[in-house]
């Protein structure tokens, strides 16, 4: 199997690979009301939160991120509609069904379900805890014209060659700014979709709950759908969650009979659908990736820090936030007020790249405090048995080819990665003291990775040149 094929397989893919235009108009054949259902709950709260929560114009983002999720012939048979005085987006598909998406600000946007708990008070957006002392705010130039070439590279589009609608890129040395760049209409303060980068969030939260003793990776999930006798699922760990080592027959699909695509455009309660799925095998046998496993364990995490949507996003702006000078964070949450770590985060650029540089630092924050466990770090980059994923992260650690080929491209062994579909990233990289974030709506083979490696390459090769 090719690299690019291989990539293109297993980038992560949240819900957007799911909803590729070729399995839709199958999907559409067999069940419409359900492929209807998916494709306007999408469209609804996507242009939601891209217009309430990010600022941006609601038709380019149907233009570029729906258009590379859902497909042209698809895109066309959607509509929406924007009410700016009660803050929701109303969409349909092919004049079949309907969907809401509400907007509450300081918790973004959520599909509008009679099973929804009542949405939480308005707060803001977590706050610039601290000046912003990675860079002035105008954008740094990269000096090394190797490095600005291969950022040049990352942005450029090319005619016939695949879309990469590359909206940030930020790289950090040492919690320096080397280097930024943006696209016209965003920049320094544009909260940018996590996708999947939100899986590396749920780590985080996870290992601040480890870290206080509240809980630990190896115990049972005891979920309330696993307790009747005999129940082969209630051997499921924390760990086999985070991992996606779980068992259950919940698998992320290009099709939209995806449980994946249901639990997140269908369900208000996201985490309870997933945990109805059967066990297929043994937890810890198997690795296959899933979004329903990491619902799961965000469902846990809010149940220990208590409170429901409010109460965790307070623990997250205290345990989490404010030690990193994370601004700008806007948590998404279902109807069960269970926040979507799957998913759903929408932060600027600079603050993912905060978010790596806590793993940088072995989980340490910039004054030295500790966020995360000792040995929390090395665990989460660890293969799970032997896959290019760790726990949360993509890994370049264990003997999978892609992660071989990702070192033989100049990403180092120690590297590993957040990812979410459409190429959000946040590469780190220990070895080097360096982190770069990247996020855009990049179309397959592969997402633009390879420009991305070549990034890192030069990175690298640029920051040792100028401090051997």
């Amino acid at each position: 199997m090719g690299y690019d094929s291989y990539m293109a397989r297993m980038a992560i893919r949240s819900i957007g690979a799911a909803l590729l235009a070729i399995a839709v108009v199958a999907a559409m054949w067999f069940r419409p009301d359900r492929a209807a259902r998916v494709i306007a709950g999408l469209t609804a709260h996507n242009l939601c939160s891209a217009v309430f929560v990010a600022g941006l114009d609601a038709d380019a983002t149907q233009r570029e991120q729906l258009q590379a999720i859902l497909g042209p012939a698809a895109l066309r048979l959607t509509a929406y509609r924007i009410d700016r005085a009660h803050s929701s987006v109303d969409a349909s598909f092919a004049g079949l069904v309907h969907a809401r998406a509400q907007f509450t600000p300081g918790y973004g946007c959520r599909l509008a379900y009679p099973q929804n708990l009542p949405a939480p008070g308005a707060r803001s957006t977590s706050p610039p805890f601290a000046p912003d002392d990675l860079a002035p705010p105008n954008a740094v130039a990269a000096s090394d014209s190797t490095l600005a070439a291969a950022i040049e590279r990352v942005f450029a589009e090319s005619a016939g060659e695949p879309i990469k609608n590359v909206k940030a890129v930020v790289i950090v040395k040492d919690g320096q700014l080397i280097a930024e760049r943006y696209a016209t209409g965003f920049g320094v303060d544009t909260p940018l979709l996590s996708y999947s980068v939100a899986k590396s969030f749920t780590n985080a939260l996870l290992g601040i709950l480890v870290r206080q003793d509240r809980l630990r990776a190896d115990q049972p999930v005891n979920a309330a759908e696993w307790a009747a006798p005999n129940d082969r699922r209630a051997k499921i760990t924390i760990e086999d969650l985070l991992r996606m080592q779980s068992g259950l027959d919940a698998a992320e699909s290009e099709s939209a009979f995806s449980p994946v695509a249901l639990m997140e455009y269908t369900q208000a309660d996201m985490a309870g659908f997933g945990a109805r799925h059967s066990a297929k095998e043994p937890p810890a046998t198997e690795w296959e990736y899933t979004s329903a496993d990491t619902l799961i364990l965000d469902r846990l995490l809010g149940q220990i820090v208590g409170g429901g949507a409010a109460g965790m996003r307070d623990f997250a702006d205290r345990e989490l936030f404010a030690p990193l000078h994370m601004a700008g964070v806007t948590m998404e949450f279902d109807g069960a007020g269970v926040f979507v770590g799957s998913s759903y985060v929408y932060a600027p650029a600079r603050t993912y790249a905060r978010l790596g540089e806590l793993y940088l630092n072995d989980g340490l924050a910039p004054d030295g405090s500790r966020i995360l466990p000792p040995g929390w770090v090395a665990w989460s980059r660890r293969s799970t048995l032997g896959s290019p994923y760790g726990a949360g992260f993509w890994t370049n650690d264990g003997p999978s080819r892609p992660a071989a080929r990702r070192v033989a491209s100049g990403f180092p062994k120690d590297g590993f990665y957040a990812s979410g579909d459409l190429g959000q990233r946040i590469y780190i990289i220990p070895s080097t003291r360096l982190v770069v974030a990247r996020f855009g709506y990049s179309m397959p083979p592969d997402y633009g990775i390879v420009d991305d490696l070549a990034l890192i390459d030069a990175a690298i090769k640029s920051t040792e040149a100028q401090h051997p």
